[in-house]
């Protein structure tokens, strides 16, 4: 079996593939500082809950935009699994995609990750939309080629800037307060942060896919992005293993199998 990990800037996700389908997925908070005996009890006994175990897993894959996480997950890999992780950006690990941006070194790994797996399940052209720490709208071609986007706070993000530089300004739930117009200080807020998250995004695919000029596909993934399922009419697919597959297939391209 396979261990994908994805390492984000406030979470990681661990994802368990069997050779035939994706047998569990678990998140934690991102923390540079735990080792990886640490990590292990933890994820040995929530593989546990799912049926499974290290002796399961015989391959790891890793993708990080926190490089201080690298180096402890590596370790997790080597002495818990056994085998040397792949690590998405290093050297001699082919990703079999462009990267049709001006510095392709500053490209991240998780865009470059989304990529791929947008491309082998809906094909290109297609935008990414990817919510988290940052949300971001990553452009795939019709060749499957990596050709930039766009990166901005992520939701959480701004609630938190909004809280902390307002001091009468309270921490709020994100969802749909039922109404555009808010009557008091709550539902003025998660109205803002809903209604004025939809229709940037919305406004963002529309002006991409003008200067685009070609019909695409648009896909949403991240953790904040089930929040607002249902809510966007440019979303044309809802998909949360959408890093797990990019993952998988670029495992399948470097000679993994299981």
């Amino acid at each position: 079996m396979l261990l994908a990990i994805d390492v984000g800037n406030t979470n990681t996700k661990f994802a368990i593939w069997d050779g035939a389908s994706w047998r569990a997925q678990w998140r934690a908070s991102t923390q540079t500082t735990r080792t990886a005996d640490e990590y292990a009890p933890w994820l040995s006994q929530i593989m546990a809950m799912a049926d499974l175990s290290f002796e399961n897993v015989t391959d790891c894959i890793i993708s990080t935009v926190v490089p201080q996480a690298l180096f402890n997950l590596r370790n997790l890999s080597r002495r818990y699994v056994g085998a040397e992780p792949m690590v998405i950006g290093e050297d001699g690990l082919k990703l079999g995609i462009d990267v049709r941006i001006d510095k392709p070194a500053e490209a991240g790994a998780d865009r470059l990750v989304n990529a791929v797996g947008a491309y082998i399940t809906y094909g290109g052209p297609a935008i990414v939309i990817d919510s988290g720490t940052a949300t971001t709208f990553d452009i795939v071609g019709a060749d499957g080629a990596f050709e930039g986007g766009i990166i901005l706070p992520g939701i959480n993000l701004s609630l938190q800037a909004l809280h902390d530089a307002a001091a009468r300004l309270p921490r709020v739930e994100i969802r749909d307060p039922g109404r555009v117009i808010g009557k008091d200080t709550v539902s003025a807020m998660q109205s803002g942060i809903y209604w004025g998250s939809i229709d940037m995004i919305e406004g963002l695919v529309r002006r991409i896919k003008a200067e685009y000029g070609a019909p695409m596909k648009t896909i949403a993934t991240g953790g904040v992005a089930s929040l607002f399922e249902g809510s966007f009419s440019t979303v044309d697919h809802w998909d949360q293993d959408l890093t797990s597959r990019g993952l998988l297939e670029i495992f399948r391209r470097n000679g993994g199998a299981l």
